[in-house]
């Protein structure tokens, strides 16, 4: 059984701890909050007696296997970037294996330092995008990795909300259905800019035009100008969607159901309950950490390297619109990329 912690214990850290309620190999030893009230409601809920305001003192003491780090990217109330600071925390201590929250950066500044770590670490790291485990979603890969929708030509996907906000969830499910292919150029289009200054700086919406080098081509778009509406819900957090075009058919899923058309079975279609679907991709995601730990050669499919080639895209998108022109990937980004956006669009 692997010994699990937790660094944040905000609203979405329950979602990764009520995901334990199926997960069979690790088991929630400690948590750490620098904020008492939230640490102790977290704690007296999932009934977790060691509780610690120092991360230090909770990875001497307890040495988990996997370490949680459900945190915001940016310090509330200021404009510090903690991502990195938190994750190379865990890799100093040791931490045989981290779930990070998405996103996993949010400007080229903190991508580029991350980058660096992926590079020198020897803890695993994992970003929480789950929702290429949702069962669906596994059912409809099992689909394509049979031929029944023949050679994948064309992928559609997209969000309602902004480009860092749930950007990393639609790219991560694109790569999760063409095993992780890298992207190799994107040309793309950016427009308002009511979220710049928020702690996940963005631009409200944007589209773009991606190249894998598997040769596969994506078209991905987030905001409410562009995006879809998916379902019935009025929130725009519930309007993320795949759909996967090939030569024999197509595989279509989205947060409140799915759909196929392939010649043996012709066109079929069902409706799921996000919230139960989303416990269970929690837990084979958190799974899967422990499959890595097991199996070396079992790499988790949101690894820190592909999860920043897939934030390396975002950044493209923006580049990609301040200069009028395609960008090739990988992609380093100018410092003040924000602060560009920012000249432009407020």
């Amino acid at each position: 059984m692997y010994k699990c912690a937790f660094l944040g214990c905000g609203g979405r850290a329950r979602a990764h701890a009520h995901a334990y309620e199926h997960v069979k190999r690790g088991e929630i030893v400690a948590l750490c909050d620098m904020n008492e009230q939230l640490l102790n409601a977290f704690g007296d809920d999932f009934a977790i007696e060691k509780r610690y305001t120092d991360i230090h003192e909770m990875l001497d003491k307890e040495r988990p296997d996997l370490l949680h780090i459900v945190t915001a990217p940016v310090l509330r109330g200021t404009n510090q970037l903690i991502r990195y600071p938190l994750m190379n925390i865990a890799s100093e201590h040791g931490v045989p294996a981290a779930i990070v929250e998405k996103p996993i950066a949010v400007m080229g500044e903190d991508w580029r330092q991350l980058k660096e770590l992926s590079q020198n670490t020897n803890t695993k790291f994992a970003v929480n995008t789950q929702l290429n485990f949702h069962p669906p979603n596994l059912e409809l890969k099992r689909d394509l990795a049979a031929g029944r929708i023949g050679d994948i030509k064309f992928i559609d996907a997209s969000a309602r909300s902004t480009p860092i906000d749930q950007g990393p969830h639609v790219l991560q499910l694109v790569s999760s259905y063409i095993d992780n292919s890298r992207p190799v150029k994107v040309f793309g289009q950016v427009s308002g800019g009511q979220h710049l200054d928020s702690a996940q700086p963005s631009p409200d919406h944007a589209t773009a035009s991606i190249t894998y080098a598997n040769g596969v081509r994506a078209l991905v778009t987030f905001g409410t100008e562009g995006a879809p509406e998916i379902s019935e819900s009025e929130s725009v957090f519930m309007h993320k969607r795949v759909c996967v075009f090939g030569t024999r058919g197509f595989v279509h899923w989205w947060m409140a159901g799915w759909e196929r058309g392939i010649p043996e079975s012709g066109y079929e279609h069902g409706e799921h309950d996000y919230g139960e679907q989303d416990v269970l991709g929690q837990a084979g995601l958190t799974e899967a950490m422990f499959d890595w730990l097991d199996d070396e050669n079992k790499v988790h499919p949101t690894h820190l390297p592909q999860s920043l080639a897939e934030f390396n895209v975002i950044l493209g998108i923006y580049h990609s619109a301040l200069t009028h022109a395609p960008v090739e990937l990988p992609f380093d980004p100018p410092a003040g990329l924000i602060e560009s956006l920012k000249a432009v669009l407020l």
